[in-house]
């Protein structure tokens, strides 16, 4: 008979049934968190006299063998023992015998999973902190390198206005900060222990739930034993983080395959992160930012799985609840793992800089400065945005761009734009300067936004 089974139900159990009751295949994955858990909870019953100093000293010893031996890989997994809780009790009690069959006293599975999920989860929220900090100091550090390379500034993916590419570098950064942050205070909020909440309505022996949860870094008990084991929002809020992150990361990437287009040309991908064709010798394929794009409907997905299994869930817990590991699992392995490669595709780089200043010749990316020169010669907006749009017009007529017109014919759009500075106003460089309001592409502003993000990530990574 499976130990999970107990004492009430038959022997036997059909073959699909076991298929859909066992879980250990998914679930091991938590067994740090599930030992870690079992020692801070045979300590608990020691504190609360529910058990002997010498009965927690077992506990341990014989918790820390299986963990040696599922470390070196001589740990068997059984199906039938259906879970990774199961499995490392079932294995404790025959290393210990009765003395191993204490360990379960005062608490459920619904509990031990429920600590087992948030440790193994704040443990992975850090991790991927590490590495948003890591990206976000990159593209810091790759717009400090780049601070002297202008391009321009796109809507609907139509050239708008003169920029620099630090500036759109760190339009990237900002999204990573974001995501940062976003997970920083999903990992706060999930760091309370459930540990000692039971099935559902707690515990009749007297355990000290805070120090246990002291005992295993979480900031304190949960408060409620019911919402302890039935809810599962710490997993939706930090899926929820993670789908955004992989949108972030999907507009990244599909900007970095757009600008490896040979018909825009502005970046080069090192080899190390694109592969050729496998019938076409030329091909040079971006394939680190296609593959962070496919990851994102992997994250959205997952995000979409936990928000589902628990709608109409009631008060407390139920088995649909099982199916919460894969999700959350794969969502932060995909999330990792863009990342670190697109992290690693960034420092590695190439920016085409000839190319992309050379962009800026054409769109007459300076008519809104050129606007902007008749407002500050008494020339109302609306009616400055008017005549420039018009004098587009004869420019694409003409098939030149705004400043390759003629004195005559600007002036004949307006008698301003016959003074010297009305040329001036449409050089790219100096319209890029005169920007210079904070979160501008000025020169200087780009530098004190840069300033700003190296002394934000070095204190995130602090």
């Amino acid at each position: 008979m499976s130990i999970a089974r107990g004492g009430r139900l038959p022997e036997g159990v059909a073959e699909a049934m076991e298929a859909l009751n066992t879980s250990v295949f998914v679930d091991n994955r938590l067994w740090r968190e599930d030992i870690a858990g079992s020692v801070a909870h045979a300590q608990g019953l020691g504190r609360a006299g529910v058990i002997s100093a010498a009965d927690v000293a077992a506990l341990e010893k014989g918790l820390a063998q299986v963990a040696a031996e599922i470390e070196s890989g001589s740990f068997q997994w059984d199906a039938a023992k259906e879970d990774v809780h199961m499995n490392i009790e079932a294995r404790l009690i025959e290393i210990l015998g009765d003395v191993g069959g204490k360990l379960h006293t005062g608490r459920s599975r619904n509990d031990q999973v429920a600590t087992d999920l948030r440790l193994w989860l704040r443990g992975r929220c850090a991790e991927l902190r590490s590495a948003l900090i890591e990206l976000g100091s990159t593209l810091t550090e790759l717009a400090d390198r780049e601070i002297d390379v202008l391009m321009p500034a796109y809507t609907h993916m139509q050239r708008a206005q003169p920029s620099r590419l630090s500036h759109h570098l760190m339009a990237w950064q900002e999204l990573i900060r974001r995501d940062e942050a976003r997970l920083a205070d999903a990992a706060e909020r999930l760091n309370e222990c459930p540990l000692g909440a039971g099935a559902v309505a707690g515990t009749g022996f007297p355990l000290d739930r805070e120090a246990t949860a002291r005992a295993l870094g979480f900031d304190h008990a949960t408060h409620n034993s019911i919402d302890s084991t039935a809810s599962r929002d710490f997993l939706m809020e930090v899926s929820g983080a993670l789908a955004i992150l992989g949108v972030h990361l999907s507009r990244i990437g599909e900007e970095i395959v757009i600008w490896s287009m040979h018909e825009i040309g502005f970046v080069a991908l090192s080899d190390a992160f694109t592969t050729s064709s496998s019938m076409m010798p030329q091909k040079k394929n971006p394939d680190v930012a296609e593959l962070i794009r496919g990851k994102a409907a992997v994250l959205v997905g997952c995000h979409t799985t936990l928000l589902v299994l628990e709608k109409s869930l009631s008060f407390g817990y139920g088995r649909d609840l099982q199916e919460d590991k894969r999700p959350i699992f794969d969502a932060c392995d995909a999330a990792l793992v863009s990342v670190r490669a697109l992290c690693g595709a960034l420092s590695e780089v190439q920016f085409r800089r000839e190319r992309l200043e050379a962009a800026l010749g054409a769109g007459h990316v300076c008519a809104t400065d050129l606007s902007d020169y008749l407002v500050t010669q008494g020339v109302p907006f609306r009616q400055a945005h008017h005549i420039v749009g018009g004098l587009v017009r004869v420019a694409e007529e003409k098939q030149v761009q705004l400043g390759e017109l003629s004195e005559a014919e600007l002036t004949a759009a307006h008698p301003a734009l016959g003074h010297a500075d009305a040329r001036a106003a449409l050089e790219p460089s100096a319209a890029v300067e005169r920007r210079s309001a904070q979160g501008g592409p000025a020169r200087a502003a780009v530098t004190a936004a840069i300033s700003r993000a190296r002394s934000h990530w070095a204190a995130r990574r602090a």
